[in-house]
């Protein structure tokens, strides 16, 4: 029966764009009910115009909450463009444009889902999901405040689905070396590259095989654009760079208190679980146990050619392990959501699902600064605050031993030598929707 639905709403693109922008619509509404503030934005319109009057970028203060720079300068260079635009209509452009890069996430996370699906049946797809997935906590919490995790995730999402043997592969690695240029987290998909690279050449052929690994190549992209458009910003702001790349870097109180609920990473939960704003030489073991093996399983996963499961946990190991991953970075919960439609029984998605979209992670005490609530969390509090972190483990968990599973089932199972230049054929709608993940050893 949820095949067959499935196959239902595939056949259904006016009924599926009928149904996205009406939810569009009444998120939009909601949002300027909710009296939206769009801080961040305002900060990243500040930097342009820091940058533009020559200012000490990273000395700026910024909204009623005085919040300072973060990023790289290249992120402020790219945001000089929006000193352009009055107020209204820079919150105007943004909530337009960030709705946008979600059908666009979801779209591209359904190619990176059904690589040989075709085009129509995955934009109405994706416009179903859209229609839904916008109600998710984290895509709510980054339109509130005029964040730019979806176009991070679209960024490096392009680059994972590019197909060997079209135009579009050769320019794979520009997307998520500009993303690290702008937020450094997306660098752990250059290290994935890079590490699966480097492995394939070692199975598959020597030296003179290296350009021809599509991982390698994708790599060696990221890295360039990366250190290009690095050394560009120093060149335009060399005193700004200069104080990040040798303070500022190293500064993580700037971004905000590590024991603060919308803090969804592993330095987050051992804060509050400890009651204290600074968990020091507890965080950093379990950063990097868990970083070694979200990273292990995900290199695993692009070994064997499962793709999708190499991405989520990418994503999802460097939202774990950053020091502060607010609970608006948690937009990785779009992709990992479209694969476990794709692979898991549907009550397990809706329950993963529900942890996106019910805000629960809001419903204990919390307050801003000075007043710190969060340190006096009982366990169930704890709990629900924790929730994404949770989840994220969870994760990587179950990849792993589905991996182990498939060890044992195929014993001596090795990858695919080939490069990723395989397709799938198109399925129909109603079996690829249940069984596309499952059955297919897809390759880019």
């Amino acid at each position: 029966m949820t095949v067959n639905l499935r196959a239902r709403l595939a056949r259904a693109p006016f009924a599926a764009a009928a149904a996205c922008l009406l939810s569009l619509a009444a998120f939009w509404l909601a949002q300027r009910a909710a009296d939206v503030t769009m801080l961040d934005l305002s900060v990243y319109r500040a930097e342009g115009e820091t940058v533009l009057a020559g200012g000490d970028l990273y000395a700026m203060r910024a909204t009623s909450a005085n919040l300072p720079t973060t990023y790289p300068p290249f992120a402020a260079l790219l945001f000089t463009p929006l000193t352009l635009l009055g107020v209204p209509e820079m919150r105007t452009l943004a909530t337009a444009g960030n709705l946008l890069l979600l059908v666009a996430l979801v779209r591209l996370s359904l190619r990176l889902v059904r690589p040989g699906a075709p085009a129509r049946s995955l934009w109405t797809a994706a416009l179903w999901a859209s229609a839904v997935l916008v109600w998710c906590e984290p895509v709510w919490t980054t339109l509130r405040y005029g964040q730019i995790n979806l176009l991070i995730a679209v960024a490096v999402l392009w680059d994972f689905t590019r197909r060997e043997g079209h135009g579009g592969a050769r320019w794979a690695g520009i997307g998520t070396g500009l993303a690290t240029a702008v937020k450094l987290t997306p660098g752990l998909f250059v290290v994935l590259m890079l590490v699966v690279g480097v492995l394939r050449l070692r199975r598959d052929g020597g030296p003179r095989k290296a350009w021809a690994d599509a991982w390698l190549r994708k790599a060696v992209t990221a890295t360039a654009v990366f250190l290009a458009v690095t050394a560009v910003s120093a060149v335009v702001l060399p005193y700004d760079s200069r104080r990040f790349w040798t303070r500022m870097i190293f500064e993580t109180s700037r971004v905000g208190r590590k024991e603060e609920t919308a803090n969804q990473s592993l330095n987050g939960v051992i804060a509050r679980l400890l009651h204290t704003t600074d968990p020091g030489v507890w965080w950093l073991p379990a950063a990097v146990v868990v970083g070694a093996a979200g990273l292990a399983v995900a290199v695993l996963a692009a070994l064997r050619g499962d793709r999708p499961v190499a991405v989520v946990a990418c994503g999802v190991t460097a939202l774990l392990v950053s020091p502060i991953s607010w609970s608006h970075h948690w937009v990785w919960c779009v992709p990992a959501l479209v694969l476990l439609a794709s692979r898991v029984r549907p009550g397990w998605t809706v329950a993963v699902g529900l942890v996106f979209g019910s805000f629960a992670l809001w419903w204990v005490p919390h307050a801003p600064a000075p007043v710190r609530l969060e340190l006096h969390q009982n366990p169930g509090q704890m709990l629900l605050s924790g929730l994404y972190t949770l989840v994220g483990l969870a994760l990587l968990a179950a990849f792993a031993l589905r991996l182990r599973r498939e060890d044992r089932t195929t014993p001596g199972r090795s990858a695919p030598a080939a490069d990723d230049r395989v397709h799938l054929p198109a399925q129909a709608a109603g079996d690829s929707a249940r069984t596309a993940g499952d059955q297919a050893l897809a390759k880019e």
